[in-house]
């Protein structure tokens, strides 16, 4: 059976921060034992977002999109946000948090999980072929959970993902380990391809930006992982290849930004998504965007330009621009 170990927090609760949607929100994120990063005093002041307000308005008009969206800096506490507090679908999302996860198990529960060989059969990825680049390469050796936890990272391999979640109990595990850390909000009920089906008012596969942003920042730079999972995590967040048009575009080239982006597709409202941990030059702490969106009307396909737009307004609020 699996065990989660609940962490020791830099915060009191990883949870959403109980705004209304467009209002500032106050975090206190855990940054005490990561490298390069300055603590952060829990009476962090929250400043004034009313040009974000303004900016992201504008966006989901313009592009017919309703967004969703949390910025963290990590150096000051600093935190801004828009419907910090509405859910959003994971997407392929989830991975990250799938193989933090399994991380955390492998060190605390199952030594040697990370490099024991998983095989499957062909009929295993039934459905999943299209969205499972690497892993269909591999159908013949199996995979490791490390490589795995790569392949979802970096390409966002469907059945990666899928295989990530056996280890740890399936949906229900990953929303354990959810739980384990604070959160109290993001949950995961289904598997790929299944998770991607949403609409309005679902809170099956859903977090919020506030909870996203929180637990990817307790995971990447907090007390959640142990040290060396934490730098393997982040290593594979760099090498993501599947986020260049999102919060990437929207920031200065020579960023440094680890990210993983989700996408529902046009049948499921257009949604599309993307977390990152962002360090931009001469500053030791990073900072932690979360942007979700879905678009207005049905059928539709999401827009990358409003995440890249967006990644940019909340670099600006945070005062990195």
């Amino acid at each position: 059976m699996t065990r989660f170990l609940r962490p020791r927090l830099g915060v009191a609760a990883l949870t959403t921060c109980g705004l209304l949607g467009g209002a500032a929100c106050a975090a206190d994120p855990a940054t005490d034992n990561a490298p390069a990063v300055t603590p952060v005093a829990n009476t962090s002041a929250v400043a004034s977002n009313a040009e974000l307000n303004k900016k992201l308005r504008e966006l989901e008009k313009s592009y017919k999109t309703r967004i969703g969206a949390v910025g963290i800096d990590l150096g000051t506490g600093k935190t801004v946000g828009y419907r910090p507090d509405e859910r959003f679908p994971f997407n392929s999302m989830f991975k990250v948090f799938a193989c933090s996860a399994v991380l955390h198990k492998a060190r605390t529960d199952s030594p040697g999980l990370m490099d024991k060989v998983i095989r499957w059969k062909p009929d295993d990825m039934t459905g999943l072929t299209e969205n499972s680049p690497e892993t269909t390469e591999y159908t013949d050796t199996g995979m490791t959970p490390a490589q795995l936890c790569r392949a979802g990272i970096t390409k966002s391999d469907g059945f990666a993902g899928n295989t990530l979640l056996k280890q740890i109990g399936g949906p229900s595990g990953l929303t354990k380990f959810f739980r384990s850390t604070g959160d109290r909000v993001s949950r995961l009920d289904r598997p790929e391809p299944y998770l991607t089906e949403w609409g309005p008012g679902e809170v099956r596969d859903t977090t919020t930006p506030a909870a996203s942003a929180r637990t990817f920042a307790e995971l990447t730079t907090g007390k959640a992982l142990h040290p060396d999972d934490r730098t393997r995590l982040v290593g594979w967040l760099k090498a993501s290849l599947t986020g260049a048009k999102r919060i990437k575009a929207g920031l200065p080239p020579d960023w440094t930004i680890g990210d993983k982006t989700g996408t529902g597709g046009a049948a499921n409202h257009g949604t599309a998504g993307d977390i990152a941990i962002v360090w931009s030059p001469g500053t030791k702490a990073p900072m932690i965007l979360s942007v979700l969106t879905n678009r207005t009307t049905d059928d539709t396909p999401h827009d990358d330009k409003a995440i890249e737009h967006t990644a940019t307004a909340l670099a600006d609020a945070l005062g990195r621009l």
